[in-house]
């Protein structure tokens, strides 16, 4: 039968602590997988305390174990070994706290870390985290960086040293976190979101040196990866050398196989783009010389075709006027004064064409190819005799 408790009749908490420790003392033990932290070993302790992390979110549980049984681990336990522990729950009655009492430690080995990361590879594909259509294009030219990396760490000198080589002046927004250990995907993914937020980063670059399998498992960590996928914010993975594939690089809309890499990667050359605009203007300059050369030929040619016509024209007509001239001149008294005929003209200016137009003694002018003379009209006796 349940303990009864009401408001005038509660238990008092030594009766609630003993029952609760005698329910997990019924509890089977259970095997658990997770990442050491807060390992502090002390010299004579009989009993050795540590805290194991969820390698994927944000929990953890305390394990006690026996010094005898740790001495027995080979390699030694270390923060941020990945370990699975056969443990039975425990709950202490002195201060109301659970913990899980280490009966057997195993350290996972890199085959099974591997076959770890293979499971999680299969299901991200499988939900199409790495899809090449959904990776997104980067800016030409960034506004702002946004960078995570290690404090003071090589990397991060790596990614700005040789950003601002290349763009002199290129801003960022700078994340130190940790980059390994039972901290790091937390810290990482903590510092993704916050750098998709700002409006202003155009693309986020995760850069770390490279490292063991065990050293780069916070960046194939599920919770990242998904952080990562989900951002709207285009990000670089910078992780490692070009050997080192964690599963970032496949999430990652582009991945880097070095810092310096990334720097290159997401920055223009300031002197290439210069060549290139160079290479552009006098690429324009020659184009339009070559336009106006073109263009200068043509009207050359036109002017000289316009000319060659315009004389055509003026030579056709010139002819047309000396024919015309010749057949005016031809049908023109002049040209029968020219022969030497003369023509008589009255007192009035008009043409004598008959005799009997003019009477007898009537004053007339007589013209010639060459000047002109007056002359009177008198009968000419014929035969003697007038008329």
């Amino acid at each position: 039968m349940g303990l009864q408790t009401s408001a005038e009749d509660p238990a008092p908490v030594r009766t609630i602590s003993r029952l609760v420790s005698e329910w997990i003392g019924r509890l089977s033990p259970v095997w658990i997988d997770g990442q050491v932290a807060e390992y502090r070993p002390r010299p004579g302790a009989r009993n050795i305390y540590f805290v194991l992390r969820d390698p994927d979110v944000d929990m953890s549980i305390s394990v006690v174990a026996d010094v005898t049984l740790l001495g027995a681990l080979e390699p030694p336990l270390a923060p941020g070994q990945r370990i699975v522990v056969h443990a039975r729950p425990e709950y202490w009655t002195g201060r109301g706290s659970l913990q899980f009492r280490a009966m057997q430690i195993k350290p996972v080995g890199i085959g099974a870390l591997l076959e770890q990361l293979e499971r999680l590879r299969a299901l991200l594909a499988a939900e199409g985290l790495f899809a090449l259509e959904r990776k997104r294009p980067l800016p030409f030219l960034p506004r702002r960086i946004g960078l995570i990396c290690g404090r003071a760490s090589a990397a991060m000198q790596d990614v700005i040293v040789n950003a601002q080589q290349r763009w002199p002046g290129i801003a960022f927004e700078v994340r130190e976190v940790p980059v390994q250990g039972v901290q790091a995907a937390s810290a990482v993914t903590a510092a993704v979101a916050e750098l998709d937020a700002l409006g202003e980063v155009d693309v986020i670059v995760i850069a770390r040196g490279g490292g063991s399998v065990e050293d780069l498992l916070p960046f194939s960590n599920e919770t990242l990866l998904r952080a990562v996928a989900a951002c709207t914010t285009p990000v670089v993975s910078a992780i490692g050398h070009e050997q080192d594939t964690p599963l970032l690089d496949l999430v990652a809309d582009l991945r880097a196989s070095t810092p310096t890499d990334a720097a290159k990667r997401i920055v223009p050359s300031w002197t290439e783009q210069q060549e290139i605009v160079q290479g552009v203007r006098r690429r324009g300059r020659r184009t339009l010389e070559l336009l106006l050369e073109r263009e200068g030929t043509r009207i050359s040619d036109s002017r000289a075709r316009i000319r060659a016509r315009i004389q055509q024209a003026i030579d056709a007509r010139t002819s047309d006027i000396g024919h015309l001239s010749a057949r005016v001149r031809a049908l023109s008294p002049a040209a029968t004064l020219d022969r030497g005929y003369a023509i008589v003209l009255d007192e009035n200016g008009h043409v004598v064409h008959r005799a009997n137009q003019v009477p007898d003694g009537t004053l007339v002018q007589i013209r010639l190819a060459e000047g002109r003379f007056d002359a009177r009209r008198e009968d000419a006796p014929v035969d003697g005799r007038t008329g």
